[in-house]
């Protein structure tokens, strides 16, 4: 056999081509392609022949389950029934790019995707209960792996205990003649292969290190909600602890376990020091709400603070005015916590004014969070 290159830097031929190799694809035959991590060997999950010659290729024939290759980040939820939030978070933040999930799923018949699989060869992608699932950050790969219609398994194109391979020669030079086609983008851009993230329940570990670090992980792997005031004593800590307090009911989580699912509510203060306690009025009103506010403890808003979170809440139109010149980066995740209006400043005023205050935030919180939790329900 003869192994017929194929330029996939885009040209007069570029889309034939592609197509070519996609159907050599759902045909069952085996293809050689890049990735913005390592070049991969790819093949039909559905066809049990072609998953076999790939792991004879590979030197593999083992019980390790291949990891699924998706060409759109939305495709990944064919795979699986009811994604653990972490997942769901890595996908949307972390996807496309240089990251492989291990995602528990132990209703694999269930999935949208079971349709396409003949029993054994569904039943072969999820042996461990478990399935891999990779979005390259490839112009090519995305067009291969969404034109070849089919689920595609892949691995890196080098045999078991050999360095990956960086660009198609070193490739070649191990799989020359045993696969079908090779698309030729050039030199990878990380020359590192993808980090492998193992996600069960709210937990999750490295099982590879690869492009991405764990601090990287860390930070992708969490979900931070800022809320801002001025002197952070009066209503950006109400708003943080009705906004974690109603989280945890919603999510059935103790607030250790929301910890380790990555969620983080914070709040800071435009004109805030270090270490105030809440005011007691607030104080007084959270504690009508069963909620505990003795422990906060003011912070001033910092830049780091407003990289750190995905949505910052504002009181007011001033303080969406001091994170955008604190971080003009930031506006397009900067809102009023109330679309209404201006939270107005309860502090120095009567019970009635915190009363007031606080049955406004609640009100927000209550809207915020749905949206909140429709991100991760909607990845």
């Amino acid at each position: 056999m003869q192994t017929v290159v194929i330029n996939a830097v885009h040209g007069e031929c570029y889309a034939l081509a592609m197509e070519e190799a996609a159907r050599a694809l759902r045909a069952g035959q085996l293809v050689i392609f890049p990735t913005e991590t390592v070049y991969g060997v790819a093949a039909n999950a559905t066809r049990l022949e072609a998953v076999a010659r790939l792991r004879t290729l590979k030197g593999r024939e083992d019980a390790q389950p291949l990891t699924i290759h998706v060409g759109r980040r939305d495709d990944a939820r064919r795979y699986l029934t009811a994604p653990a939030p972490i997942v769901r978070r890595l996908v949307r933040k972390a996807w496309p790019g240089p990251l492989t999930l291990i995602c528990e799923e132990l209703a694999p018949e269930r999935t949208e995707i079971a349709a396409q699989f003949p029993p054994e060869a569904l039943s072969d992608l999820y042996r461990t209960g478990t399935v891999g699932l990779r979005c390259p950050e490839h112009v090519a790969a995305a067009r291969l792996l969404t034109a070849a219609e089919v689920p595609v398994v892949a691995s890196s194109a080098n045999r078991h205990g050999r360095p990956p391979p960086t660009d198609v020669q070193m490739a070649l030079r191990e799989l020359d003649g045993q696969v079908e086609y090779a698309l030729d983008a050039g030199p990878t851009r990380h020359s590192l292969a993808s980090t492998i993230v193992e996600v069960r329940g709210h937990d999750w570990r490295i099982v590879r290190a690869g492009a991405l670090d764990e601090r990287i992980v860390t930070r992708l792997a969490q979900s931070v909600v800022l809320f801002v005031c001025t002197g952070n004593s009066c209503r950006s800590p109400m708003a943080e602890y009705v906004f974690r307090s109603d989280l945890t009911r919603r999510l059935n989580l103790s607030p250790e376990a929301l910890a380790r699912a990555g969620y983080r509510v914070l709040s800071a203060g435009t004109g805030a020091g270090q270490g105030a306690s809440a005011s007691p009025g607030a104080c007084e009103e959270m504690r009508r709400r069963g909620i505990d506010l003795g422990p906060h403890r003011s912070q001033p808003l910092t830049v780091e603070l407003v990289h750190q979170a995905e949505r910052v809440y504002v009181m007011s139109a001033e303080h969406r005015r001091a994170v955008d010149d604190l971080v003009p980066a930031a506006a397009g995740r900067v809102a009023l916590l109330d679309p209404q209006g201006t939270v107005a400043d309860p502090f120095g005023g009567s019970a009635s004014d915190y009363e007031r205050c606080a049955r406004q935030i609640e009100r927000a919180v209550n809207a915020r969070l749905e949206e909140f939790l429709d991100e991760d329900r909607h990845w």
